[in-house]
């Protein structure tokens, strides 16, 4: 550090310090939660450290110093999270070619104990969702006495979480389902469903999956007020039950006998260990391919964060991604584009 005055050797620690912790973040997605449940929680800081790492790069670049060559070898050695966590081009637009959608959503049961102050939100998802027309639509948190959705597709299914419950997840069809189940994880009430749909002369597997909330406040103050130490315990024990439900989710997506889509609310990112493992080398990211900007799908003050995917084969051609900004839910809805 010889040449550089107090603040920038004070400058250049901090630098040091946010490196160490890209680098190690870098790593996360192939640690399992359970060996470093509080750690892991890292996972969910790589956008806003890329940012970070790439100002004191910045810094170091107008300053003409050479300070700036580990904050550019830092985010040359993650170069390949950045589509992850920005998408540069534009978006896929869908041509004239035949196509089907897939729209994935969660609704947090409609606004039932009116989290937004704003009236009639079932309302106004149906009328979003009736514009949009998707032809598969999956939902997260659904809540059977709220929905208007149901009579808008020919077919449908719906799991709630007992017997007597109304909550749970849904999918909505304009392809007739011949087969459904769900996959109820052992860890919580969080569950997965499944519906094989006959499109033209291919049958296809959809899963709509809801893993384990993360509980977080959409406001800094919030999480203020819980405290630091608190939240990553918290944040760390949902990553371990995460996991176990991953891993039988994964189970059951390997015996499918037909194409799968997978759409979900993973409550975790792009850089987690959980969507490391369900994407792995056989499903792309459609965000990845046909997306653009920040993909934000949950509404969080302090940064984007993308929870909400919709996962394919890889056979299986992109031909759009669409990220909305219907502020309805805590969740945004995403949408894609696809053909056989």
């Amino acid at each position: 550090m010889k040449g550089l005055n107090v603040l920038d050797k004070f400058i250049f620690f901090l630098n040091i310090c946010f490196a160490l912790a890209l680098l190690t973040a870098y790593f996360l997605p192939y640690i399992p939660p359970k060996t470093f449940p509080t750690l892991s929680v890292l996972s969910l800081g790589i956008g806003p450290l890329l940012i970070v790492n790439f100002l004191f790069f910045l810094y170091w670049l107008f300053k003409v110093r050479r300070q700036l060559f580990m904050s550019l070898l830092i985010l040359l050695i993650g170069f390949a999270n950045l589509s992850s966590f920005y998408k540069f081009s534009e978006s896929k637009k869908v041509g004239d070619e035949e196509h089907f959608s897939v729209m994935s959503y969660n609704v947090k049961s409609f606004n039932r104990y009116n989290w937004i102050d704003a009236e009639n939100i079932s309302d106004s998802i149906a009328h979003f969702i009736a514009q949009e027309q998707p032809d598969i639509l999956a939902v997260q948190e659904y809540f059977s006495e709220s929905s208007k959705i149901d009579r808008a597709f020919k077919y449908k299914y719906i799991k709630t979480k007992t017997n007597n419950s109304r909550f749970g997840q849904a999918f909505f069809s304009e392809f007739p389902i011949i087969n459904s189940g769900s996959v109820d994880f052992e860890s919580a009430g969080n569950n997965a469903i499944f519906i094989d749909v006959v499109y033209k002369k291919d049958t296809l597997r959809f899963y709509n999956a809801h893993l384990e909330s993360l509980r977080l406040k959409p406001n800094v103050k919030d999480l203020q007020e819980e405290g630091s130490e608190r939240l990553l315990g918290r944040v760390g024990g949902t990553f371990k039950v995460q996991q176990d439900q991953m891993e039988q989710l994964k189970a059951h997506i390997e015996t499918s006998p037909y194409k799968v889509i997978i759409c979900s609310d993973l409550n975790n990112s792009a850089f987690s260990y959980v969507y490391r493992a369900i994407k792995g080398n056989t499903y792309k990211d459609a965000f990845k391919l046909a997306g653009n900007g920040f993909g934000k799908s949950f509404d969080l003050d302090f940064f984007p964060l993308r929870i909400d995917f919709i996962l394919s084969d890889k056979t299986i051609p992109i031909k759009g991604f669409t990220t909305y900004t219907k502020k309805f839910s805590d969740h945004f809805p995403i949408k894609a584009d696809f053909s056989l």
